[in-house]
């Protein structure tokens, strides 16, 4: 039997979940305040330590490893989707660290890496960028679940 594909469609439409709610203004300040202090933490922490398309990218990996640990955190500490939580979420999660951590820049940071020093420190630091992160988000977990969100 040969399925018809606009009614398929409309079907496969009718199981999908409902839309989530759209995000308020107050949420949007949240997200707007937070990755002003982020971004300006990353480009303040850039400026300060410099590096070179040939050495270990350090900023960007504190950075990385800074955001990822307070994700963690700020997520286990403010729990679920609760309203009483949701600008803080969004200030902390969303904002800080969505502009305080950068993954393009850890991409453009391994070519440059690849071309001026090779494959070996390319690849150390993108294991380490990983392994890194993996650990710092553990550990944002771990110190964020004994807290209580307030």
């Amino acid at each position: 039997m040969e399925r018809e594909p606009d009614i398929d469609v409309i079907a496969e439409a009718e199981e999908l979940p409902a839309a989530a709610a759209p995000v308020g203004a107050a949420e949007l300040g949240a997200i707007f305040a937070g990755g002003f202090l982020g971004a300006l933490a990353r480009a303040a922490l850039e400026e300060a330590l410099g590096t070179s398309p040939a050495s270990w990218p350090w900023p960007t990996f504190a950075v990385n490893l800074a955001a990822a640990a307070l994700l963690g955190y700020a997520i286990a500490w403010l729990g679920g989707h609760h309203p009483r939580t949701m600008r803080a979420r969004a200030f902390l999660a969303t904002g800080v660290c969505g502009a305080l951590s950068t993954f393009s820049t850890v991409m453009v940071e391994l070519i440059h890496l690849r071309e001026q020093a090779g494959l070996g420190l390319a690849c150390a630091y993108g294991a380490a960028s990983i392994a890194g992160g993996l650990a710092a988000v553990a550990l944002g977990v771990r110190l964020g679940s004994r807290a209580e969100a307030r």
